[in-house]
């Protein structure tokens, strides 16, 4: 059986360049399900759109109607993401697909997120398959497509991608291996600013949209969401992120768009905030577009399999895990109520002040402790 080093596989998927856009994932996801393949793994490749690739992998035991047959017990399941954002502006100081290591320094597009976490669950579960000798009941997710929106776990949790129930989830996105129980969810939508068009001599001839989308702004920044706050994720928030008007200096502007950011706390409910934000917005400005919807993610801290969790990291970490969550959103919004809404923690080496950014890197030796955790849950789980 095929055992990689976490470390090497990480250099290797850094070196397969999954930039999104454009993605083109499926070198990367074949790549990893041969991996699979030859350690006696089940697997099925699943696009949403041409090259844009989907893997899914899981052991011949026990599997759940939908994959492979009935089964006794549900799977653990962990999910990773094959994408990476692209190169910025700034120029790299190394290569930023040569996987380069100074130090404790893994160096990459992507290390961080989440190639070092995808790394660590795929040897994880490679080992844990030949310690259990095939019989540890697990599952991997590893999409195509997060870094747009969830676009690949959205479109594997379509009721035609027949996702198995699963007992648990563990998704790989950084938290320097800090287990969170919780995340926001996230409305991105387009709203809209309608003037009327005049020469910018006789401004009083027409109507300025950029007038109108600002008064619409300031009252947006102004909003306070009507919920308390989550004891764990605090506060939802709203952020206008992109705006966009006019033709000409010389003509009264009769268009504008704007982008608005929202992320939710559990108990909100989505529809309530559109119509709230319709509210705001007044007569000055409209929703156009409704880009994405993704729901927040909590699991109560007392959950045994949480419990359990905690209780493998505290050596890990060297101090017992509290109740955690993150701003950010996981392709978990998207994959929790296709996999019968298990309880969830969001678990990865990477660190969050490292993503997105030129000269990207991923500690080894976080990488290597996010392989220990994962084989521990997963050999865990194999036997309760």
């Amino acid at each position: 059986m095929l055992i990689m080093n976490p470390i090497d596989l990480t250099r290797r998927l850094v070196a397969l360049k999954t930039m999104n856009p454009p993605g083109q994932e499926r070198d990367c996801a074949k790549f990893l399900g041969a991996l699979f393949e030859k350690s006696g793994f089940k697997t099925r490749y699943l696009e949403f759109a041409q090259a844009r690739t989907c893997l899914i992998a899981w052991t011949d035991v026990r599997v759940c109607t939908g994959i492979g047959g009935q089964g006794e017990q549900r799977p653990v399941c962990f999910s990773g993401h094959l994408d990476t954002v692209p190169l910025g502006v700034i120029p790299w100081s190394r290569d930023p697909f040569s996987g380069s290591i100074e130090g404790d320094k893994l160096y990459g597009l992507g290390t961080s997120d989440m190639k070092g976490g995808v790394a660590a669950m795929v040897t994880a579960a490679l080992r844990a398959a030949r310690a259990s000798h095939g019989k540890a009941n697990m599952m991997l997710i590893l999409s195509a497509g997060e870094e747009a929106g969830c676009q690949g776990a959205s479109f594997l949790a379509q009721a035609d991608q027949h996702l198995p129930p699963v007992g648990a989830l563990v998704v790989g996105e950084p938290t320097l291996n800090y287990p969170c129980i919780a995340h926001k969810g996230v409305i991105w939508l387009d709203a809209q600013a309608d003037g009327l068009a005049a020469h910018a001599s006789v401004p009083d001839k027409g109507i300025n949209a950029i007038y109108k989308a600002a008064r619409a702004i300031l009252r947006l920044q102004a909003f306070s969401f009507p919920t308390p706050n989550n004891p764990i994720l605090g506060a939802p928030t709203l952020n206008i992120g992109t705006i966009a008007g006019g033709n000409a200096i010389n003509i009264v502007p009769e268009r504008v768009t704007f982008a608005v950011d929202i992320r939710t706390i559990p108990g909100q409910s989505h529809a309530a905030i559109y119509r709230q934000v319709e509210d705001c917005l007044g007569v000055d400005a409209r929703i156009s577009n409704r880009r994405l919807d993704c729901p927040p993610v909590e699991t109560d801290a007392n959950h045994p399999w949480i419990q359990d969790v905690f209780g493998i990291m505290e050596p890990i970490l060297k101090a017992r895990p509290v109740p955690r969550g993150i701003n950010y959103f996981t392709d978990a919004s998207a994959l929790v109520p296709a996999l019968g809404n298990p309880p969830v923690i969001i678990l990865g080496p990477g660190d969050l002040a490292h993503i997105h950014k030129t000269d990207e890197y991923c500690r080894v030796s976080n990488i290597e402790a996010a392989e220990e955790a994962y084989y521990q849950i997963m050999m865990k789980w194999g036997n309760n």
